[in-house]
């Protein structure tokens, strides 16, 4: 998408799986990086570039929920990319150093984020012009038109190729840092592949979590919802609420990222008329609270449930689905999810950047992990959507998930 990075996982909560900012401070020192090597130029700059490393160093040392860190030799891990870091001439290269040294965990919710997405984070808006696109058949295809943007108010509309950015086709990658007011000239082919030539203007553009509701014949309902806090599971229980007489409901998850675990605990009781297991969150030392759904204003719905799930699925909405697939609440039906599944914590940085640090464990009901493995889908829809079926307006997996719901109870 253009420019918008998608952290769409990072918002406030409880114990998350994809968001809180706390302070954090950390006791075990880093390894010293020395700075005499460098031109006095650049020792400010180093200084503070070192105060960041610093930080991101001892919290992983102290607070990561794998003491062993998986084998990784920390200490020689933060002397090579300390060294780095301090000569990062830029905020650019810093956190690229640092999230070199956070590679090195393979962990999906451990990593540095420099002060302007984390701001964006926070903030909930970005400068964009509101186009977000996927590659079809080869080619950047507009998917989606982001609600109040410069490209909605244009007409764009998905089915929409794109032929060039400001004169220039798009390459490897659909992002593009913008300026507030800067102008973006796009050349697109619209539906009927006639070309379409618009300056748009970017501007701050909200960011947060989709949530649509449709009611399709034979009343079965379509909610989608982006994420999981408190928004969302208010909404959740309320279309619940609104539709209890729905003979069935299709949550589509397929472009949800993640969020807080009280949110999920709440949205999974929403599905069940006690409270069930929701598998385990283990801290550094290996202990473990009870972790249970919650049935207080439980919507309590009693019709089918299908969830759809694809590649973006992740953290809280995996725990969803894997929890109703293991209680035979819903079947699960899409493509393998994204398998980041750790509970963490976002910690401020001297710079104004953020540390999002993996810090618990999860474990399912029962035993095993989600983290490096996913949900594997109950129905497994293999035909990749087309460029045809985009600009038709037809949903493939949308079919299979309502076919599943329609089709006789065994």
């Amino acid at each position: 998408m253009d420019g918008r990075a998608k952290i769409s996982s990072l918002r406030p909560g409880a114990w998350i799986l994809l968001s809180l900012l706390v302070a954090g401070c950390a006791t075990t020192p880093a390894p010293r990086i020395p700075l005499a090597s460098l031109p006095a130029a650049q020792q400010a700059r180093a200084a503070q570039n070192l105060r960041v490393y610093d930080k991101v160093w001892g919290l992983v040392a102290d607070k990561h929920y794998d003491p062993k860190l998986g084998g990784v030799d920390w200490p020689a891990a933060g002397r090579e990319y300390g060294a780095l870091a301090a000569a990062a001439p830029d905020d650019t290269m810093l956190y690229a150093a640092l999230n070199g040294m956070l590679g090195l965990l393979h962990d999906s919710h451990t990593r540095a984020i420099p002060p302007t997405s984390a701001r964006e984070r926070r903030d909930q808006a970005r400068v964009l012009t509101g186009i977000v696109a996927s590659r079809f058949d080869g080619r950047w295809t507009v998917t989606e038109v982001l609600p109040g943007s410069p490209a909605e108010a244009a007409g764009v509309l998905p089915g929409w190729l794109v032929v060039a950015r400001n004169g220039e086709p798009p390459g490897e990658r659909f992002a593009f840092p913008l300026r507030d007011g800067e102008r973006v000239r796009w050349e697109f082919l619209d539906r009927d592949d006639r070309p379409v030539e618009l300056a748009l203007t970017a501007r701050p553009v909200a960011t947060a979590p989709r949530q649509l509701a449709t009611t399709l014949s034979g009343g079965v309902v379509v909610l989608r919802f982006d994420g999981f806090d408190a928004t969302d599971r208010r909404w959740l229980s309320a279309q619940l609420k609104e539709h209890r007489d729905a003979p069935g409901v299709v949550i589509d998850l397929r472009h949800n990222s993640g969020g807080d675990s009280f949110s999920l605990g709440t949205s999974i009781g929403e599905f069940f008329d006690r409270a069930v297991d929701m598998g385990k969150f283990l801290d550094r030392a290996g202990d473990s609270p009870q972790w249970r759904s919650f049935q207080l204003g439980s919507a309590r719905y009693a019709g089918r449930v299908a969830v759809l799930v694809g590649g973006v699925t992740a953290s809280s909405a995996e725990i969803f689905s894997a929890v109703l697939q293991t209680n035979g609440r819903a079947t699960i039906v899409g493509r393998h999810t994204a398998g980041a599944v750790l509970g963490s914590r976002f910690h401020a940085l001297p710079d104004g950047g953020e540390l999002q640090l993996s810090q618990r464990n999860y474990v399912l009901p029962g035993g095993g992990r989600l983290e490096g493995r996913g949900v594997e889908p109950d129905v497994v829809v293999t035909a990749a959507p087309t460029l045809a079926d985009l600009r038709a307006g037809r949903d493939p997996d949308l079919e299979v998930a309502l076919e599943r719901l329609r089709a006789p109870a065994r």
